[in-house]
Formats: structure tokens, sequence, C-alpha cells
């Protein structure tokens, strides 16, 4: 009976199907199922934020250990970001931290019991992906111009390549391209990863007391790949910006 309960719902139970199930038939069930994973966002950015708030409330010049963790992880953010595009990136640290913390959360936040991991949604990831994709091509304009932007899409061909036609128009779609598949790679990437670990989670709560063992150990893994999965995610986002940047230095 559990094997097939697990084949037919692949996820654990949480607070919003089972509130789902008790007011079934009406309405509000039929609200709750469509808004499922925007309802979990909603309450982690909830607690995202009231976690800021007493954080940013008793800054002090002699720091707490949780302002000093905080500081801490500021402070990784901006070296990463940093390391990769120079001092230039800096003004880019409170997107791509935003990001980093808001993935993580929702990537870990269906460890929590009758909770969800909202990243194991592809309107989730997709959306995600949707405000990097307005926010580099934004920053390339801004920065470029509209035919700097075009230039820089046509691989700035210089010299006998500059006469040719056909290769800057041919560089110019394939870049094209390339941008728009961007979000699809970025949305689908996160989302498959993070929904395969939570469909292994479910299974193997499916097993009972026989699979506590492997689902103690899987639990570990979920961790790290909840982890890298959101590194991987602004790592990228990190690398877009980077070329913009790059292209606008060149």
């Amino acid at each position: 009976m559990a094997e097939a309960h697990v084949a037919t719902n692949p996820e654990l139970p949480n607070l919003v199907t089972i509130l789902e199930k008790t007011f079934e038939g009406t309405s509000f069930a039929h609200f709750l199922k469509a808004w499922e994973n925007i309802i979990f966002s909603l309450i982690i950015i909830f607690m995202i934020t009231v976690v800021a708030y007493f954080v940013s409330k008793k800054n002090s010049m002699v720091p707490g250990r949780f302002q000093c963790a905080w500081e801490m992880f500021v402070g990784g953010v901006d070296d990463f970001v940093c390391g990769i595009m120079g001092p230039a990136g800096r003004q880019f640290v409170p997107f791509i931290g935003t990001l980093f913390i808001y993935i993580l959360f929702m990537n870990l936040s269906g460890l929590i019991p009758l909770f969800k991991s909202p990243t194991s949604n592809w309107s989730i990831t997709l959306a995600l992906a949707l405000c990097v994709f307005v926010y580099v091509q934004f920053t390339g304009f801004r920065r470029l111009g509209f035919l700097g932007y075009i230039d820089h899409l046509a691989e700035k061909p210089r010299g006998i390549l500059a006469f040719s036609v056909i290769i800057p128009i041919l560089m110019f779609f394939l870049h094209v391209i390339s941008e728009l598949v961007r979000p699809l790679s970025l949305s689908l990437r996160l989302r498959s990863n993070i929904w395969g670990d939570d469909t292994l989670l479910a299974v193997l709560a499916g097993f009972g007391l026989g699979g506590v063992p492997l689902l103690l150990f899987n639990t570990f893994l979920v961790i790290i790949a909840g982890i890298v999965q959101t590194l991987v995610f602004c790592l990228l986002t990190t690398i877009y910006f980077t070329l913009i940047v790059t292209g606008e230095e060149h």
C-alpha cells in the first residue's frame, strides 16, 4: 500500500496538501492546489524578512554571534562575486546575495516537516531565471547602449571580419539564441535536481522503518545538493553579468 501511495503521489504530505484534502471539493481547495508553490515561497520570504529585520535591528560595533555569521556571509558573497567580476561586480552583490539566500531557503525547506521545496516546481525556477535574464539584458542595454549591445552580440567584428556581412549576422543570431536558452537551462537544472531529491526522499519515506537508514543518509546528500545547486545558479548568474561587463571594458 505504501508503494502504491508513493507511485501515485511522489511528494511527502505538506501543510497545503493536508488543508486541500480537508476542504476537498471547495473553491478554497482549488485555490490551495493552484497556488501551493507560491504559498510556500511567500512563507519563506516572510521568514527571511523576519530574520533580516532582527539582524539589522541589533547591529553593534562589537557584533554578536548571529551578526558575525551574517557579516561573514555578506563578505563571502562579496568575495565570490568580485573574485569573478572584479570591483565592478560589487553593484551586483545585493542581487546575487538575495538570490542565494532565497534559493537556498527554498531548496532546503522541503526537509522541514509539513513544508515543501518551491524550487521543485518549474514555474518558480523559471520566474527566478527570468529575473536574471531581464536584469542581464537591462544591464547590457544600460551600459553598452542599444547599438553597443547589438555590436556585443555580433562579437564586435574587427579587421577583415568587419567587412563581412554573413559572419556578424551569424554570430548575432547565435548569441540571441544563447541568451534565450539561458533562462530555460537555469530553471530546468535547478528544478530537476530539487524535484529529484524530494521525490527520492518521498520514496524512501514510503518504505517505513526499513528505509530509515537510507532516508537519513540521503537527507545529508540532499542538503549538500541543495547548497551546490544554489551555488551553481548564482555562479552562472555572475558569469552572465561578467560577460556584459567584460564586453563593456573591451
